[in-house]
């Protein structure tokens, strides 16, 4: 048994640890419920209260069964340190797991998110590398791990983040237009960064794009109520605020009607 740091964990119950594995995963993931609900079974007659231990434990054996949601629930522990020692390494083989055992999963399979979602912790690991599991920095893996998530997957996640890195010269190439495509996909299956991305892209124009005010008002406008409540709240509304102080009332009704017209469209899912 392994030793727990935290026993203030003592009254959790599964149903509550799987709640938080789903709440991990982005906002528009919806199958993370489903997932949850596999592990609900095999995890089934553990009782209403379970010691940290026994959590762990229930956990382990799920993961040993090959449930991607407990191995993506021990890795997330594990890399942060919630109810066990933090230990980066066996966060690195929790997802390692997931990602090698489910490389080829139906992309919208029930647990296709939990799969991408580790796909991209991997090749964060990749990219900074971890000594002490022998994992060296190798950027060139990385981007493999993470365009496969953006690709196979279409993780809006990794689709964004594929997107900040055709903005970086020294990441995947300097490339605005690639990165208006990669932030347009994310943008449509609710990821409001992404959102905010493109529309200040479209509102101020990029080589092979000319501007197109409205339409990059619009979707700064879906970011905004998108993103409201969140970390990346302030950063959308700054980049809001400077396209609506160069725009006229005219184009910012335009925006609004539109972004009210085709908003719902683009909720997530």
């Amino acid at each position: 048994m392994r030793t727990i740091r935290d026993h203030s964990l003592i009254s959790v119950t599964i149903a509550a640890i799987l709640a938080l594995s789903a709440s991990i995963l982005p906002v528009h993931a919806q199958t993370a419920a489903d997932a949850a609900l596999n592990m609900a079974n095999m995890l089934d007659g553990a009782g209403g209260g379970v010691s940290s231990g026994e959590l762990l434990a229930a956990l382990q054996d799920a993961a040993d069964a090959g449930q991607p949601m407990a191995m993506w629930q021990l890795g997330t522990m594990y890399e942060n340190g919630e109810g066990v020692a933090r230990d980066p390494v066996k966060a690195f083989g929790f997802f390692a797991q997931i990602a090698n055992q489910h490389a080829d999963a139906a992309p919208k399979g029930v647990e296709a998110d939990i799969v991408a979602r580790s796909f991209v912790k991997v090749g964060d690991y990749y990219k900074e590398g971890l000594p002490d599991a022998g994992i060296p920095a190798d950027a060139n893996r990385s981007h493999a791990l993470l365009l496969h998530a953006a690709t196979y997957f279409g993780d809006a996640d990794a689709q964004y983040r594929v997107g900040l890195l055709y903005l970086q010269e020294d990441e995947l190439g300097l490339s605005p237009l690639q990165s208006a495509r990669w932030f347009s996909l994310a943008a449509r299956k609710g990821h409001c960064p992404a959102q905010a991305q493109l529309g200040d892209m479209l509102f101020t124009g990029i080589e092979g794009i000319e501007a197109q005010p409205v339409e990059g008002l619009m979707w700064l406008s879906i970011a905004h109520d998108r993103c409201a409540g969140t970390g990346d709240a302030a950063w959308v509304d700054e980049k809001l605020m400077h396209a609506q102080s160069l725009s006229t009332p005219e184009q910012q009704d335009e925006a609004a009607a539109l972004a009210r017209s085709i908003a719902p469209q683009f909720a997530g899912f």
